[in-house]
């Protein structure tokens, strides 16, 4: 018995379903991604910042070494994974896809890449730990790609547009990673 059928036209639609397929089971993993941040000329900070997605939200992580003891630096994401100029600056302004004004992390309307201050503490290395709900790993807010910035200054959180907040000190580029593949547990506790 002949079918009507060719099989090109069965064969056809069940490889495209076959290859979406992974697609949908991987959807509801949490996704990771991570930079690693090195100095601007001159400077001697460096370290890692993670990224962790679940669901709507995003827990960012960073520690950083080499930092003046006891200040509060601001911690951006920018538009651009672009480390290349000595001073930073190749990686552009915040990372900002929407037309809203520089703000705290806490505000509604802000830049994505708006995280306000890394805390440093006496021995000059500075943490950051919080859940972040403007950022995401996919979409239109995605940080894949772009810069992460460690600032010589104090995050006003106010003035216009990047809060005042100096140089750049260091820079590192956020990649996409496994999320099992990334042991942030051996990262230093957040105090």
């Amino acid at each position: 018995m002949r079918y009507p059928l060719s099989r090109r036209a069965i064969c056809g639609p069940a490889l495209l379903l076959a290859s979406l397929a992974p697609l949908h089971c991987h959807a509801a993993e949490p996704r990771a991604a991570v930079a690693s941040i090195h100095p601007t000329a001159g400077n001697t900070a460096s370290g890692v910042a993670t990224f962790i997605e679940h669901g709507d939200r995003v827990l960012v992580r960073a520690r950083v070494t080499g930092l003046p003891p006891g200040e509060k630096l601001g911690f951006h994401i920018h538009q651009f994974g672009d480390c290349t100029a000595p001073d930073g600056t190749s990686a552009g302004g915040h990372f900002a896809p929407h037309d809203s004004p520089h703000a705290g992390p806490e505000a509604e309307k802000r830049h994505v890449g708006d995280l306000g201050n890394l805390e440093v503490n006496a021995k000059g290395v500075g943490e950051y730990e919080r859940e972040d709900s403007h950022i995401a790993l996919h979409g239109e807010n995605s940080i894949i790609g772009r810069g992460v910035i460690i600032h010589s200054g104090t995050d006003d959180l106010t003035s216009q547009p990047t809060g005042n907040a100096g140089s750049r000190v260091a820079c590192g580029v956020i990649g996409i990673t496994k999320a099992g593949a990334m042991n942030i547990e051996k990262m230093a506790p957040i105090k």
